[in-house]
């Protein structure tokens, strides 16, 4: 450790999921930290790259499962960085997309302590991208939501019906485990028709995804596990998928006999 240091918390966004896709900037950050502190959806091959007398602590918080609170993970923040100095708080994503960053900065600056932010590659971009899957495309989307399914008491946001009536294409976060009130909810508002899919541990080796259309996403929805982080996307640009139309097409030639 650093003899002499001042406290400082550095918030770092790790990216969609694989590890190569962090900024050469949070690297420098994580090998300059004296502690991090790590989500769950991040690849622990990055953390070979902290210094061996630092310190690494997982404060994961998944559906169902927090190893601490949110209050709890403030509190450790600050507490880690009067005691050791460089904070360096790990990220999934971008830790301005629901990574609820403000938070932790406010609680951490009302100590005096400052705090710097590394922006990361957004999951809401990188993981359908790297499906071939744009948000926009001329002719078919000029503009894209992204959002999360649900408000904190677990209703829909009003932001999904906006976007289910305009024409843009819709990201939707957290929302595995209500794809199918999801696609039902869109439905009212689009085409049946309309092209969706749900990827799942985007950007990683294990990566999978589902394509389909807002109807025909039923019959796909028992082979997807809740359990498992994944983004929805729906809207014509989906239909860019290179599997896409050979998947439509045996959909449709099978349901015909």
């Amino acid at each position: 450790m650093k003899s002499t240091f001042e406290p400082k918390v550095t918030l770092v966004g790790a990216g969609p999921g694989a590890s190569d896709l962090i900024t050469i900037r949070g690297l420098r950050a994580l090998k300059d930290a004296d502690v991090v502190l790590y989500d769950a959806l991040i690849d622990e091959e990055l953390l070979q790259f902290v210094g061996e007398k630092s310190k690494v602590i997982y404060v994961g918080k998944r559906c169902g499962t927090h190893s601490r609170s949110q209050e709890q993970i403030n509190e450790l923040i600050v507490k880690m960085a009067l005691e050791f100095g460089h904070v360096v708080r790990l990220k999934g994503g971008d830790p301005f997309v629901f990574g609820r960053a403000c938070e932790e900065i406010e609680y951490v600056e009302s100590f005096g302590i400052p705090v710097t932010v590394v922006p990361g590659v957004s999951s809401a971009i990188a993981v359908p991208s790297s499906q071939g899957i744009p948000m926009t495309s001329r002719g078919l989307s000029s503009s894209f939501w992204v959002m999360t399914a649900t408000k904190r008491d677990g209703n829909f946001s009003e932001d999904l019906q906006h976007a289910a009536r305009s024409t843009a294409t819709l990201v939707i976060l957290m929302g595995i485990r209500k794809a199918a009130e999801i696609m039902l909810e869109v439905s009212r508002y689009r085409d049946s028709s309309t092209p969706a899919a749900i990827i799942q541990n985007g950007t990683n080796s294990n990566e999978q995804c589902f394509l389909g259309t807002l109807s025909s996403f039923s019959t796909k929805l028992p082979a997807i596990d809740c359990e498992r982080p994944g983004i929805i996307v729906i809207g014509d640009v989906v239909a860019k998928h290179p599997l896409y139309f050979n998947e439509e097409v045996q959909r449709i030639l099978f349901s015909a006999f």
